[in-house]
Order: C-alpha cells, then structure tokens, then sequence
C-alpha cells in the first residue's frame, strides 16, 4: 500500500480554514489587520533572532556590555581563535550592533545599541525567574 501525501498549496490551505467555525469573526479581523501591518518586518525580525541564536554571539554582546575591548581579548574570553572570533564580530558589526576602532594593528569593538543589551538582560531576568 503507497503512502499518498496530499499537496499542500495556497488554495488547499485556505480550503481546509474554511471548513473550521471561526467564533470570533471580529478579534480575527483585528488581529489580522495587526500581522498585516508588521509583514514586512517579521522577516527581518526571524533574522535578527537567527543571528541572536547562537551561544557565541551572545557571549561577545555580554562581554562588550562590559566595555571596549581587543579582538585577541575576546578570543581569550571565548576560548576561541581570533579568525573565528572576528567572523563573530563581523555579523554583529552587520546588524549596526557593535561599532569598530583601530589602533595600528589592534581592533577593538563596543557595543553601539543600549536597546539590545536591555532587551538581552532583561531576556536572562525572564529566564532566571522561571528557574525560581
């Protein structure tokens, strides 16, 4: 016996909602025109968490929160090679998170976004008091 999986397109999604009661016509409409509004910025919003998703990323913000410092002392934090480590810093630099400074050979990096530091501490705040 074949295993048949149905086709899922547009139309057959929007075939399959319209077999299901939906009670509350107006909160829908509301929320809809809410999600309309931002569908522009959600994909952009999944990119910023993407980049934030990832352990390392989140320790150089953490340790920049702490002041300016040197690619080779980041790396000393990490445990981390500088080419690594730079890779890091550039996709934060990307985001306009950190802001770069040379000195001869030596770069340094700070956190350029208060508002995300906020955000990232008040996310560990969140964290610990579900631990509680």
């Amino acid at each position: 016996m074949k295993n048949v999986m149905k086709k899922v397109t547009p139309a057959t999604k929007q075939a399959d909602i319209s077999v299901i009661s939906c009670f509350e016509h107006d909160k829908v409409r509301a929320i809809q025109a809410i999600l309309a509004k931002e569908e522009e910025r959600l994909p952009e919003l999944a990119e910023l968490y993407k980049l934030l998703g990832n352990t390392t990323r989140l320790k150089i913000l953490l340790c920049l929160a702490e002041g300016e410092l040197c690619v080779c002392d980041i790396s000393h934090v990490l445990g981390l090679g500088t080419a690594a480590t730079s890779h890091q810093l550039k996709l934060l630099r990307g985001q306009n998170w950190l802001s770069k400074r040379e000195d001869g050979k030596m770069v340094y990096y700070r956190l350029n976004n208060e508002d995300l530091l906020k955000a990232l501490k008040g996310d560990l705040n969140m964290l610990e008091a579900r631990l509680e």
